[in-house]
């Protein structure tokens, strides 16, 4: 009798410490949907409780339920180091990935072979916390009410296939933190409310087929650090207010139709790394560098700039890599700092300027 108390208690002990069974079907459905291969990492997907030794599989350490999928095709794992060579997978993202509703990370990164669509009821995983999809060749839209994940702080979809706009709803994301939708086919407008995302601390748009002008509600979130926007088909003008961000390290709008002139604030603000070329500036370049700008990079080539070199260039704290050319720049380059380390690729393509290090200037 004590014996079979004590079988009876072990196996009460063992069914509460495993992971439910809908959450082992649900991980097995997801399975059946995809294809490895090269690495076997499935191979571990076997037995009843999916809370121990399911490569990629972390559970709650109370409720035991599922709550972390990471799955990435690039990784320093050694079943990657022994089969020397990076991941490799096709197929797509079953819908049943949204039964196991206490998930709150989804990563399945760089596998590069995986299509298909987003699952659309993966809006409804009220946990989630990171959708990390990179690397892939997902196709469809982001889905349009991904803005219920009030929890969400990472979404990351970049080098995949995705199409359609930005969902209106994504403003509604009060904890998002890093946003990255680079190298995808998405167009439309960047939402004019994108300054609702009060967390955000990286905008990364770049590589996307983006119209519209840069929204001025952007400039307001106090946490941006970097901002990259480039090879889009953005137009109207650079807002001044964007040399006012606190926190603003990169700023990257090159490879589009922006015109106008370059605000002065920009020369004297936080960005260090900041390419404007490539799209259609004019006018001249500012001046006010003085003590406060100091700049890794100044990209302005391939603009419609005109005039001189500004002189207090030379004020600059500090100043990387300077690039001027392909515009229609006309003087004496100054002397000194960071001219005296730079070469004449940097300023090649202008209408008349002259000396080091290109030719000496004309004496009158």
């Amino acid at each position: 009798m004590k014996l079979n108390v004590v079988v009876l208690l072990l196996l009460l002990v063992s069914t509460a410490t495993c992971c439910p069974p809908s959450d082992r079907r649900a991980l097995l459905a997801f399975r059946s949907a995809l294809q490895e291969p090269y690495l076997g990492i499935f191979n571990s997907w076997t037995g009843q409780d999916c809370c121990h030794n399911w490569y990629g599989v972390s559970c709650d350490a109370v409720t035991h339920r599922v709550a972390d999928i990471n799955l990435r095709g690039e990784s320093e794992d050694p079943i990657f180091e022994r089969a020397h060579r990076t991941g490799y997978m096709t197929g797509s993202i079953s819908p049943s990935i949204c039964d196991l509703t206490r998930l709150s990370a989804i990563t399945i990164a760089d596998w590069k072979g995986i299509s298909g669509d987003i699952p659309k009821c993966i809006t409804r995983l009220s946990f989630l916390r990171t959708i990390d999809l990179i690397g892939n060749q997902i196709s469809g839209i982001i889905p349009n009410d991904i803005g219920r994940l009030n929890r969400l702080a990472v979404l990351n979809v970049a080098d995949n296939r995705l199409s359609g706009s930005i969902p209106k709803s994504l403003t509604n994301l009060s904890s998002l933190m890093h946003l990255d939708l680079r190298n995808n086919q998405i167009s439309g407008v960047i939402p004019t409310d994108f300054g609702r995302l009060t967390m955000l601390s990286r905008a990364l748009l770049s590589g996307n087929r983006i119209t519209g002008r840069i929204p001025e509600s952007l400039t307001k979130i106090y946490r941006l650090a970097d901002v990259d926007l480039s090879g889009n088909q953005l137009y109207g003008t650079i807002p001044p207010s964007l040399g006012r961000m606190s926190v603003l390290a990169t700023l990257n709008l090159d490879g589009n139709k922006i015109s106008g002139e370059i605000p002065q604030t920009l020369m004297t603000s936080s960005v260090m790394n900041l390419n404007l070329s490539r799209n259609l500036l004019e006018g001249k370049i500012p001046e006010g560098f003085g003590p406060r700008s100091y700049f890794t990079v100044l990209d302005l080539s391939y603009n419609n700039l005109k005039g001189p070199i500004p002189s207090s260039i030379t004020g600059a704290s500090f100043i990387g890599h300077l690039d001027l050319s392909h515009n229609h720049l006309c003087g004496k380059i100054p002397v000194g700092s960071p001219f005296d380390h730079l070469e004449a690729a940097s300023f090649m393509f202008n209408d008349c300027l002259c000396g080091k290090p290109l030719k000496a200037c004309l004496r009158n």
